[in-house]
């Protein structure tokens, strides 16, 4: 015969129960939440840009223990990437072709605290060690053979060259900042003006694009540069047609050299010229006053344009790339569209 026990004091114990197991499981929930917040919270801290991280570089594997805070650039390209990414860097080197000295003019406002740690070709390596950098950037073409000194020194990220491939480099840059989604758009922005740029030419030209040639003055023989180098890119990028002399698909032949005698080759609808030297130092004199020169078109229509050697060769990067579509724009006689 079954014991009936009192409904109410059933209800009682399991009421109890309940309420032991609920406050257990809501403790471990707790207790769970809490844990991943904290996890959570850590994390940005530690990894907020994925770092420690290993970079596989053309010098082989290079690991980023943090953020790079202090950076050293040794070339321009790098100058241009980082402050481009909004990082004041702590060294840098000067234009090795710049005829004034000093930082290039158009990254003026953004080079407070920089110590030039050049000339470009022999950094000074105590000058680097003493500003205790946490990232140094190059190019194996620029400085493989103090590559060991640099590393020994900081985590050091080369790329194999510099130039035309500039956009490449940019990423390889970002990477070893943590700035990956930073660059990328800071591109694509400069990509949709150059596109916009050339799309108003183009209309003001009746819907054909111009030929655009680059004639370069430097200590010795005047050059042309080619479809593959850096101001290449940037006129590829706005749309111009380039002359056959200035068309190149090999990596190793990014410009080429002509006499006074030769620079008919030269020949397009804009020929842009820049100066890496004084006049008295190139053959500028000798081209400009020879017959050749003066029976070019682009020469008789007042369509030569004298236009930054720091932007149009040595910048090579995209702010240096914006100051090369206002000169385009400018001498198109088109409005720059805007960012």
């Amino acid at each position: 015969m079954f014991q009936r026990f009192p409904l109410p004091g059933i209800r009682r114990i399991l009421a109890t129960l309940l309420a032991v197991i609920l406050g257990t499981a809501a403790l471990a929930a707790c207790g769970g939440s809490d844990s991943d917040s904290d996890d959570s919270a850590a994390k940005p801290a530690a990894d907020a840009a994925g770092f420690p991280r290993t970079l596989k570089t053309v010098m082989g594997d290079v690991k980023i223990p943090s953020q790079p805070k202090r950076v050293v650039v040794l070339d321009t390209g790098e100058l241009d990437d980082v402050t481009l990414l909004g990082i004041d860097p702590v060294g840098a080197v000067a234009p090795h072709f710049k005829t004034e000295g000093g930082f290039p003019t158009y990254l003026k406002g953004e080079l407070k605290d920089t110590a030039d740690v050049g000339p470009l070709l022999e950094p000074n390596l105590e000058k680097i060690a003493s500003l205790k950098p946490d990232l140094i950037l190059s190019s194996k073409v620029r400085h493989e053979k103090v590559y060991d000194k640099l590393s020994a020194i900081a985590p050091t990220v080369f790329t194999e060259t510099t130039g035309g491939v500039w956009k490449e480099n940019l990423k390889v840059h970002a990477e070893a900042l943590g700035l990956e989604k930073e660059a990328a758009a800071k591109l694509k922005e400069y990509e949709t003006r150059a596109k916009a740029l050339g799309a108003a030419i183009k209309k003001k030209d009746g819907g054909t694009m111009p030929t655009a040639s680059v004639v370069r003055f430097i200590a010795g023989p005047t050059r042309l540069y080619q479809s593959n180098s850096y101001s290449g890119v940037v006129l590829n990028d706005i749309g111009f047609k380039r002359p056959s002399s200035q068309v190149s698909d090999d990596p190793e032949v990014t410009m080429k050299d002509v006499s006074p005698e030769e620079i008919d080759q030269a020949d397009a609808d804009l020929i842009f010229v820049t100066s890496a030297d004084v006049d008295d130092k190139t053959q500028k004199k000798q081209v400009t006053s020879n017959p050749v020169w003066k029976d070019l078109p682009a020469v008789k229509d007042g369509k030569v344009f004298e236009v930054p050697d720091e932007t149009w060769m040595s910048g090579i990067g995209v702010q240096a790339a914006e100051q090369m579509l206002a000169d385009v724009a400018k001498a198109t006689g088109v409005e720059l569209p805007a960012k």
